[in-house]
């Protein structure tokens, strides 16, 4: 009988927990106490190992879904009720396959067992469906407020192979550009859109699969994938994969990795079954393991360069249409203006017990946690806490009417070579100050990457934006609609200020000083709320006492 595996409780005040990676798929067969997958609480990032041996069966949770504690997330099959599975492999796939040995409370398979079940899946995933009608592939919906989009760039040509969830073409918005991945695997028959056009959403782009057996004789080498499992050049993904997504290790030590450019497979784990700790990522780089990797990392690096060329720059004289991106952030900033009444107030506030804080613990803070301790997160949730005391600033109007936002909705404006964009960190009332530095983090490396998903591009409430990065003392920003205040964050100076000590003597000191600029919409927000707003923001940020993890 299947066994119900559940989102496991990861602490007394944790109610839910955010689904990030599968470590396992259904049909895999997997130990008692071997790692399953992986969740993320505002507390904790962890590994869940499985409760039973057996096979994965269906997975009820997707990866990045948050669910309650104790909601089934998958459930796992005694080994001799999965019998079924294998006999799915497509008839190209090699009988041993069927023969793989496997025992009850066995340990893993072997390397190259595993490597002929890698090379099994990968030949099914890329295998193109010949016959049936094809696929229609949608204008996608790119937020709540988009109607269309632009398709900048397609990735495949007519002809070739995707694989399922392997990226297809890439569109822009006003909000977001990003890589449209494939539905399914199959070969790419038809496209209906070309390069530059803009259409509605749900306006169809292409077809995938269908009349595929045309394409596949025309372009035998694409079929080779289907036909053998091992070619060559499938191989080579995955022998990459294997060199990082076979070992055992948590987000944190990926994340440490990542940043150091440290090559997994060269990290010998001392944790269970060969895990590997944090003690052993930094003990590595604190014996000088990180060396060797970025060599090795820079012919990738140098390769990819001329993949990308820069634009050419304008000539002068020369007249250049919009991008689209430009084109409909103009569109929307001359509609915010028309729409809202905004008015601006500008605080000024002590940043030097921060500045202090930050110094002193900047270097342990990234060992220990893996990110970096930037200023953004003490603003965040400054800002947070004051939103919670003033609702009225996180609420939008409605026709005739006032919403009271339920959830702190934080836009972070991310600046980009190609424009502006604004990912929403959800639910920021719940997170702790690690949780939001790391989203932040997220976030804008997913910006600058094209891999924001259209969720995480809407439903803001209040927005941050940093111009004070260029050195500017502070700025005016135009309100991001529906919303009805966004906070510009000025420069971060050292200047004299006058302080005044318990006596009333007055003394002269170099303080490190923060403008903030408030604009708000005066149809929502009046003067003295945005007044008292602002001062509870200074008055948290001058008096720091929140733990930062």
């Amino acid at each position: 009988m299947p066994t119900d595996v559940v989102m496991p409780q990861m602490g007394e005040s944790i109610t839910e927990g955010t689904l990030t990676k599968w470590l396992k798929k259904p049909g895999d067969t997997v130990a008692r106490d071997e790692p399953l997958f992986e969740i993320s609480t505002d507390k904790v990032d962890a590994e869940i190992p499985s409760p039973v041996a057996g096979i994965l069966g269906d997975i009820k949770v997707q990866e990045g879904t948050t669910v309650n504690v104790g909601a089934l997330v998958c459930t796992i099959s005694e080994e001799g009720g999965a019998a079924a599975k294998p006999a799915a492999v497509p008839a190209s796939a090699p009988a041993s396959a069927n023969a793989l040995p496997i025992k009850e409370d066995s340990v893993t398979p072997s390397g190259a067992d595993m490597a002929t079940i890698d090379a099994l899946e990968t030949a099914e995933a890329m295998a193109p469906a010949s016959t049936g009608p094809g696929t229609e592939i949608p204008m996608p919906q790119m937020g709540e407020s988009i109607t269309e989009g632009t398709i900048t760039k397609w990735l495949k040509k007519v002809g070739d192979t995707v694989a399922r969830d392997e990226p297809l073409f890439e569109i822009s918005t006003d909000k977001v550009d990003a890589e449209i991945p494939s539905p399914i695997a199959g070969i790419l028959t038809e496209i209906k859109v070309p390069e530059g056009s803009t259409v509605t959403i749900n306006t169809i782009v292409a077809v995938v699969g269908g009349g595929s057996a045309a394409p596949a004789a025309a372009k035998p080498a694409a079929a080779a994938p289907a036909a053998t499992p091992t070619p060559a050049k499938p191989a080579a993904p995955a022998a990459a994969a294997a060199s990082t997504e076979g070992l055992r290790s948590s987000p944190l030590v990926r994340k440490i990795a990542s940043e150091n450019n440290v090559d997994l497979s060269t990290v010998p784990g001392t944790g269970a079954s060969g895990r590997i700790t944090k003690q052993d990522i930094t003990a590595h780089l604190e014996g000088g393991g990180a060396k060797a990797a970025p060599a090795a990392a820079a012919t990738p690096a140098a390769a990819a360069k001329p993949a990308a060329p820069a634009a050419p720059q304008p000539q002068p004289g020369e007249l250049v249409p919009l991008s689209k991106m430009r084109s409909i952030i103009a569109k929307r900033m001359v509609e915010s203006k028309a729409t809202s009444p905004h008015v601006h107030t500008i605080f000024k506030v002590d940043m030097t017990r921060i500045v202090k804080l930050r110094e002193k613990e900047k270097n342990k803070y990234e060992q220990r946690n893996g990110v970096k301790l930037t200023y953004m997160p003490f603003i965040t949730r400054a800002a947070i806490q004051a939103l919670r005391k003033h609702p009225i600033v996180n609420a939008s109007m409605q026709g005739e009417a006032i919403l009271y936002n339920k959830n702190i909705n934080i836009g972070i404006a991310v600046a980009l070579d190609w424009g502006l964009i604004v990912p929403v960190i959800k639910q920021t009332e719940e997170k702790n100050f690690l949780g939001i530095a790391r989203a932040i983090v997220d976030v804008a490396d997913r910006a600058r990457n094209k891999k924001l998903a259209p969720d995480e591009v809407s439903g803001g409430t209040f927005t941050l934006t940093n111009s004070g990065i260029f050195g500017e003392q502070f700025g005016t920003p135009i309100i991001a609609q529906p919303q009805s205040a966004i906070l510009g964050i000025g420069g971060l100076n050292k200047e004299p200020v006058v302080l005044t000590d318990k006596d009333g003597q007055d003394s002269i000191a170099i303080r490190s000083i923060q403008r903030f600029t408030l604009g708000f919409d005066h149809r929502t927000i009046d003067g003295a709320d945005a007044g008292k707003f602002m001062s509870d923001f200074k008055a948290y940020l001058e008096n720091w006492s929140e733990d930062i993890g």
